[in-house]
């Protein structure tokens, strides 16, 4: 299984300026190589101090030449906010620079300030994602980019530098589903799944299965593994690590409800995302102290051997996926995040990558 790591860029911190923080995260980049990790991603978010990383591809180009080995995650691109010309653009351009180390990842985003501040309406979000993932996908591929819109309308041009002929996207094309409307998109675009975890395992899990065999269905053959996107506290001692846990994952879960406004009760009358709402009752419903425990207990933490433990209950529940770790978040001090990085590099990652495929519950 390649393991990867999510830089979110979050200034959760007293006393620490952005600057400080966005540099020690683009070295914790630089260090996913040097631990042993197969890649580093990055988010893109904008105007808060939740995620501060607006460009995710220069992100990248400053990791592409601070490393040789390492892929270079897009985690991914909010499309509705992104002329998919220049993304085309961009990641072709990008992963020549890097000698093919690109995983491109799309998500249609989530944040109503977000989209208010880039004056997009929230409720043409699937809209534009459907079509810009369309242009995408076909313009990497080809290197021509047209579209008659009704979102974006694109006169055909050739982009320049063309893609390599040689190289191919397959394996390396990613979308986010968070939601149960957004699994058959992803099935139909086959494209692989990336999700974040949110609640028990085997909720995600019966959703993954699920996209297998409607990406199965739509596109006659087998699906690339998912990627699950977990929050990470990795230490020696297990009471010490639960003691993290229990203060940063959750102080991250509550950015989580800020940023989104998962407290709200405005997404029923937001159109495609009815879905959230669910969750948005059951947050109030169970009280935030009570949502945000379990938060962190379907997230990762504890000692190496805990953690292994754990990704392995996952792995015969879906069989082979893509574990991913953010380090650095909800106010952990820097120096803690780049421990529990190393450690996680050292004594985590060999073991996942012995881990075999099985057959998934179910299937």
């Amino acid at each position: 299984m390649d393991v990867g790591v999510l830089l979110v860029f979050q200034n959760y911190h007293e006393n620490i300026s952005d600057e400080q923080v966005f540099t020690h995260d683009l070295e914790l980049g630089v260090l996913t190589e040097k631990s042993g990790f197969d890649s580093v991603w990055s988010a893109e978010h904008h105007f808060d101090d939740y995620s501060m990383c607006p460009d995710n591809f220069a992100i990248l180009s400053y990791l592409a030449g601070r490393t040789s080995r390492v892929k270079l995650g897009l985690g991914a691109v909010i499309l509705p906010w992104n002329d998919p010309l220049r993304v085309v653009e961009k990641a072709i351009m990008l992963d020549q620079m890097s000698g093919g180390r690109v995983l491109l990842g799309m998500e249609r985003g989530l944040a109503k300030m977000e989209y208010e501040a880039f004056g997009i309406p929230v409720e043409d979000a699937r809209s534009r994602f459907n079509e810009g993932a369309d242009i995408v996908m076909r313009g990497i591929k080809s290197g021509f980019v047209s579209s008659e819109g009704p979102n974006f309308v694109q006169p055909e041009i050739e982009v320049r530098p063309r893609p390599n002929p040689e190289t191919s996207w397959d394996g390396r094309l990613f979308a986010a589903a968070m939601s149960p409307d957004s699994v058959p998109i992803v099935a139909d675009l086959g494209v692989q799944m990336m999700t974040f975890m949110q609640f028990p395992f085997e909720k995600h899990a019966e959703q993954i299965n699920g996209w297998k065999q409607l990406f199965r269905d739509a596109q006659g053959r087998e699906p690339g593994p998912a990627i699950i996107q977990d929050f990470v506290i990795c230490h020696e001692d297990a009471d010490e690590a639960r003691r993290l846990a229990y203060e940063h994952i959750n102080r991250y879960f509550l950015s989580v409800i800020k940023h989104y406004d998962f407290a709200g009760k405005h997404w029923r009358e937001t159109p495609g995302y009815e879905t959230y709402q669910a969750g948005a009752d059951m947050i109030r419903e169970a009280g935030m102290e009570a949502a945000a425990d379990a938060y962190v207990e379907a997230n990762v933490y504890g000692t190496p051997e805990q953690i292994v433990e754990k990704y392995a209950h996952r792995h015969e529940l879906i069989g082979d996926f893509m574990p991913n770790a953010a380090f650095s978040f909800g106010g952990l001090p820097l120096a803690e995040a780049e421990k529990s990085l190393k450690l996680f590099g050292e004594k985590v990652v060999p073991e996942l990558h012995k881990m075999k495929a099985k057959t998934p519950v179910g299937v």
